[in-house]
């Protein structure tokens, strides 16, 4: 007679060789008592059943280093990001005012900034030489109107030297010293001034008399040299003109 439910159990394919591997566990015992009574040793292994079996795939925990690695990696590739939106936001404002109001992906701003570059030397260039060009016509004006001026102070102290009965030259030492040389016609008892209220008038004017000397030649003539000192840095040609001018003006009134 079958019965209504089978029996559970596992099919046995090989039944002796299970029946020798019970007889092998069990052949250190001779009574069922001493099975009750078995004990595992310390040194055996155990099996750990504390937690359940990783399925797999299953990784369990993570490594809390594992965890810090990953979370830095991550904040890395954030700023990483941020700043190179950052260079192509800044690479993008430099396009011509025309192209910033247009939306470039990354590598169009690219392509766009190198064709543009160029260009921006060219136009740089243009105006470098529009400014040597600027510079140079001023140079020109500058050095024209120096002529100009040298020239007309020239043509004074020619004219001076003309209505006058002496001559004034001098020699530049240094940027605060000249040496003047004065040379008179015939003595001062026919009308040359004297030269004391003259160099007092230069001492007024910032010019300091350090050293002087004096001698006559056999036509009548006197010659005079005269070391100054001034206190700031001076132009020589004004300072003769000065002098001339003076000198004319002492020898009109002692004419008058």
């Amino acid at each position: 007679m079958c019965a209504l439910f089978p029996v559970c159990e596992w099919p046995l394919d090989a039944p002796i060789g299970h029946q020798h591997i019970i007889s092998g566990a069990l052949a250190g015992f001779e009574s069922f008592d001493d099975f009750h009574h078995f004990t595992f040793h310390d040194d055996m292994p155990r099996i750990q059943l504390d937690r359940p079996m990783l399925s797999a795939g299953d990784t369990g925990d993570e490594n809390p280093t594992t965890v810090d690695k990953k979370l830095n990696h991550n904040a890395s590739e954030r700023v990483r990001r941020r700043k190179m939106n950052d260079l192509y936001s800044s690479l993008h404002s430099m396009l011509p005012p025309s192209e910033q109001t247009k939306r470039l992906s990354i590598p169009a701003t690219v392509s766009r900034m190198l064709k543009y570059m160029p260009e921006l030397q060219s136009q740089v260039e243009i105006l470098l030489q529009k400014k040597q060009q600027i510079l140079s016509t001023i140079c020109k004006q500058d050095d024209h109107d120096l002529i100009n001026q040298h020239h007309q102070n020239k043509t004074k102290l020619s004219d001076g030297f003309k209505v006058s009965p002496f001559t004034v030259s001098g020699t530049k030492v240094s940027d605060t010293e000249a040496t003047i040389q004065i040379s008179m016609v015939g003595p001062t008892s026919q009308g040359i001034p004297p030269l004391s209220p003259i160099l007092y008038g230069l001492e007024e004017d910032g010019l300091f008399l350090t050293d002087a000397s004096c001698f006559e030649s056999f036509g009548g003539r006197v010659f005079y040299n005269l070391n100054f000192q001034v206190e700031t840095t001076y132009n020589l040609e004004a300072m003769l003109l000065l002098l001339n001018e003076k000198l004319l003006s002492l020898y009109k009134k002692r004419k008058a």
